[in-house]
């Protein structure tokens, strides 16, 4: 079981700087910033009133709009992305085992914004309960998975995984050894997130996670960078086919790569803060690089969890130099978090898609917005430009509150 090997057959992204994988890469490549004010709701009260938010997007372009007001925005992500990467995927559905085709697809909040509604709605009543009976199908985690089994027919393992900030690179670890072990051949992974709302926004200013620069708010991710002062919040969503590599020959399946190694591991820690020493970021890229088969020296780029928070960029940065010695200076990092925001429960789909253009394209995205250097932060975090370099092997880190940490190893494909 251990030898069937897993490859990226498919991709599909929602994010502030690209509505779909074609123009997301467009961005990537290019340095651009998907910050503005926040249009969502009125934020002139807010710490923040800034955020990464999708521009442009109609969820009726692919969604019935009768359906698309039953679902939470971060649902509506999540289906649009699992369409888009079935399509890049090109299956001929007619010759394809749907027993054997599952979907792992989760989000760290979920529907925030329908429980926020529903009860603020309760709460200007005379407390006779009155609620919308889609509330909880809306609100819930796994109605994403479960309503892209139901329109696609997919009858494989179909779940969500929750673990914060973690989350869709869990998804993608699950998909990952549920195909290693036999249990599926393809598998659509990923997670969405939509939590640029009063709750979300508040939620997070309340515990001074959030960059308050409202007048660079622009440049205000700024990961790496000594006058970073938190994270920018993201929303959207990506998801990959996962494919067992024999499968996707048969079928004469585009490659992407390979999704060689996973790691996980916990902080055991704190509830919100990261280890000081990077101490669970260093174990699960170790487990990761172990999984693989491979050693430090055979990455070439890291995407890095570089959420532009004072304390997580620096351990992130110590935890690499622990497991990656000399050869740290060596390689290339960047956080593209500096373009997208933090996609919270959907960070590691949309990064890990960013870890395989790497990858495709031999360039690596930039680390946009700095201008300051730190002292604690003294690697190749390619500083606002990207750069061509020939990419075999790429990795990307996601961290989550909780102590929570994954780790995803891509490497170009080898027949």
């Amino acid at each position: 079981m251990t030898s069937r090997r897993i490859v990226v057959t498919g991709l599909g992204a929602l994010t502030p700087i690209g509505l779909d994988v074609k123009s997301y890469a467009e961005g990537l490549f290019n340095g651009v910033s998907g910050a503005n004010m926040i249009t969502h709701f009125d934020a002139s009260k807010f710490k923040t009133r800034f955020a990464c938010e999708l521009k442009g997007f109609d969820p009726t372009v692919y969604i019935d709009k009768k359906e698309a007001r039953r679902m939470d925005p971060f649902t509506q992500y999540a289906i649009v992305v699992a369409k888009q990467a079935i399509e890049d995927a090109r299956f001929d559905f007619s010759s394809i085992d749907k027993e054997r085709f599952g979907v792992v697809m989760g989000s760290g909040i979920g529907g925030i914004q329908v429980f926020f509604n529903e009860v603020m709605e309760y709460a200007k009543g005379d407390g006779t309960p009155r609620f919308n009976p889609f509330f909880i199908p809306k609100m819930i985690i796994d109605i994403a998975p479960g309503r892209i089994s139901i329109e696609h027919g997919l009858k494989g393992p179909n779940y969500a995984s929750v673990s914060a900030c973690a989350t869709s690179s869990n998804c993608l670890i699950d998909a990952y050894m549920l195909i290693k072990m036999g249990y599926a051949d393809i598998m659509i992974a990923g997670g969405a997130e939509s939590a640029v709302t009063e709750v979300g926004i508040g939620g997070f200013n309340a515990m001074k996670a959030l960059s308050e620069n409202n007048e660079n708010f622009e440049t205000a991710s700024r990961p790496f960078d000594s006058s970073r002062d938190g994270f920018v919040m993201g929303e959207g969503g990506g998801a990959l086919i996962l494919e067992e590599y024999e499968h996707a020959k048969k079928r004469g399946a585009h490659i992407y790569a390979e999704l060689a190694g996973v790691g996980m591991s916990a902080d055991a820690y704190h509830i919100t803060a990261p280890h000081e020493e990077g101490d669970g970021a260093m174990l699960v890229m170790r487990n990761c690089l172990k999984d693989a088969g491979l050693t430090p020296e055979d990455v070439d780029y890291l995407n890095m969890h570089g959420t532009s928070t004072p304390l997580g960029d620096v351990a992130e940065t110590k935890a690499i130099k622990k497991v990656f010695g000399d050869h740290a200076y060596k390689m290339n990092l960047s956080s593209t978090k500096s373009m997208t925001g933090h996609l919270l429960g959907a960070a590691g789909a949309v990064e890990a898609i960013a870890s395989v253009l790497a990858i495709q394209e031999d360039m690596v995205p930039p680390t946009i917005n700095f201008a300051n250097p730190d002292p604690d932060c003294d690697l190749n975090y390619t500083f606002n430009k990207a750069q061509k370099r020939r990419v075999n092997v790429a990795i990307s880190n996601t961290f989550g509150f909780g102590g929570h940490n994954a780790c995803l190893l891509f490497k170009k494909i080898e027949e």
